[in-house]
């Protein structure tokens, strides 16, 4: 009967590894390629830091006390750093200054300063009209009368024009400047400028910024002298208290620079009749510190006046426009002293008016101007001495040359002198006492004392956190692959017929011939039974 063997034939996983390694190997040496060489640990990060005690702290090797060790004496110097960072940090935010003088050599020539003069009594009495007087009555105190002394109710007279008043009424330099001398040179009223200020009708020496007169030398009598007839009798008599009201007798001085505008009645000093008043002065050039270490205004690089009216910006013509908005904004006009082309305030409103330009300087509840300073100018610092004149001589000589007595030369003359003390200039510069060098150095020196580090040091710190970081949003993103599948076991059943069918030697004696193989192997044992055979499959 026919034999039929059963042969149960499985392929296991391990004859697929290899080829599916082959195939792992290929795909991973193109990944390499494409993706780079993977990010490196902590341990070997630690271990190639230029960070001292990193690698102690965090590299390879077993964990115990001395690893431990290391990394609280790291942690304790950053914690030093740190501390010492944000010092030096809140040093250098507070914007420290400081101020250095230093005096200039002696120079061959300086430049003089402007002198502007008013006579405190605004206009002369002899010189008011009755037409003046009605329209001035807000601002002398005067009642208004008609051609008989008398107080008229219905007295009318035309718009005044208060520039027109101020030139006629006020005091004439011609008639009050007696004598004048400039560095031994004789000058004289035409040497002077026309000026408007709060006192009305003033007059300004060396007034013109283009072609300022040198002062050659130092001393008393090498500047400005001159003498001044004050005029106490074209004083106005006080019939009642104003805002304009003055008691004193004298003139208002200010020194200052050619660019500068006159602002006399807030920096002006007083020269008193019968006095010779000595001025001497110091050139100082100062400059100030812009944003942040300090307030000042640094100069506009077009070239354009900032303020409508004057060439250059200055506290004092800050001011002025300040005053003048001011006073646009209540009475639609300006006063004569104010730059600008719009229309004059008539004198009946002129003390209204004038008492807002206070509000517009902080002293009211109508705002507060803020005029910094200019990161560049030229002061004028000044001494005051004075003495007596006219001595007895002097006053019968100046009595016979001016037609005058003693009393009236004791109560209306004085002499102005002002110089230089030496030909040298002071240089009042603010620098910055902790710049951004010197906090960089002083970071740099604290790292390395602490913690050894350097710019490159954090460098390397953040090329490392950017490549982890890299490598796991990489990982992130990429979408994981199906496995691959592996092959199964199966049973397969061969007959004997089919076998011996399948052989290339069909009879019995293609095993005797024994020459040829068949499907399986076929084993002869020697010590089997004689003559016949046994076929061992081994599956």
């Amino acid at each position: 009967m026919p034999i039929e063997i059963v042969c149960k034939i499985k392929f296991s996983e391990e004859d697929a590894k290899p080829k599916e390694k082959e195939e792992g190997d290929e795909q991973s040496l193109l990944g390499a390629a494409c993706q780079g060489p993977p990010p490196r640990d902590l341990a070997t990060f630690a271990s190639s830091s230029t960070l001292h005690g990193l690698g102690h702290a965090c590299g390879r090797g077993p964990r115990g006390l001395r690893r431990s060790l290391w990394a609280l004496a790291l942690l304790a110097s950053l914690a030093a750093f740190l501390y010492q960072a944000v010092g030096l940090a809140r040093s250098y935010l507070a914007r420290p200054h400081l101020v250095s003088l230093d005096p200039a050599g002696v120079a061959p020539a300086l430049g003089f300063p402007a002198v502007t003069l008013c006579n405190i009594n605004r206009f002369r009495h002899s010189a008011l009209s009755d037409a003046d007087i009605f329209h001035l009555a807000n601002l002398t105190g005067l009642p208004p009368k008609d051609r008989d002394g008398h107080r008229a109710a219905g007295l009318r007279y035309p718009e005044p024009d208060m520039v027109d008043i101020l030139n006629r009424t006020g005091h004439q330099l011609a008639d009050m400047l007696k004598s004048c001398n400039f560095s031994g040179h004789h000058c004289s009223a035409s040497n002077f400028s026309v000026v408007y200020t709060r006192y009305g009708k003033c007059y300004t020496f060396n007034a013109d910024p283009q072609s300022p007169r040198p002062s050659r030398a130092g001393g008393m009598g090498s500047g400005l002298e001159i003498m001044l007839d004050i005029q106490q009798e074209e004083y106005l008599p006080i019939w009642r208290e104003t805002n304009e009201t003055s008691f004193e007798a004298g003139i208002r001085v200010q020194i200052h620079s050619q660019e500068e505008p006159p602002y006399i009645h807030q920096l002006g000093f007083g020269v008193s009749p019968g006095f010779q008043t000595f001025v001497s002065c110091q050139e100082q050039r100062l400059t100030y510190l812009p944003q942040p270490w300090g307030n000042c205004r640094a100069e506009s690089e077009g070239g354009e006046p900032e303020l409508q009216g004057y060439a250059s910006y200055s506290v004092s013509a800050c001011r002025l426009r300040c005053e003048k908005e001011a006073v646009l904004a209540r009475c639609h006009c300006r006063m004569v002293h104010m730059p600008g082309n719009e229309t004059i305030c008539s004198p009946n409103i002129y003390i209204e008016c004038a008492d807002h330009t206070l509000d517009s300087l902080g002293g009211g509840s109508g705002g507060r101007c803020v005029c910094p300073m200019p990161c560049n100018l030229t002061r004028y610092g000044k001494e005051i001495s004075m003495v007596r004149i006219p001595n007895r001589s002097s006053a019968r000589y100046l009595a016979r040359k001016y037609n005058r007595n003693e009393t009236y030369i004791r109560e209306n003359f004085l002499v102005l002198d002002v110089f230089f003390e030496a030909l040298t200039s002071e240089s009042v510069e603010q620098r910055a006492a902790y710049g951004l060098s010197a906090l960089l150095g002083d970071i740099g020196g604290q790292m390395g004392l602490f913690i050894g580090a350097s710019v490159l040091t954090f460098l390397e710190i953040l090329d490392y956190i950017y490549e982890v970081s890299w490598d796991r949003l990489k990982r992130t993103w990429r979408r994981p692959k199906p496995p691959l599948r592996t092959s199964t076991g199966g049973i397969s059943t061969l007959g004997l017929q089919e076998l011996k069918e399948q052989s290339p030697c069909p009879g019995r004696g293609c095993a005797e011939a024994g020459g040829a193989s068949s499907l399986l192997p076929n084993h002869h044992h020697p010590h089997g039974p004689p003559g016949g055979l046994f076929e061992d499959f081994a599956c």
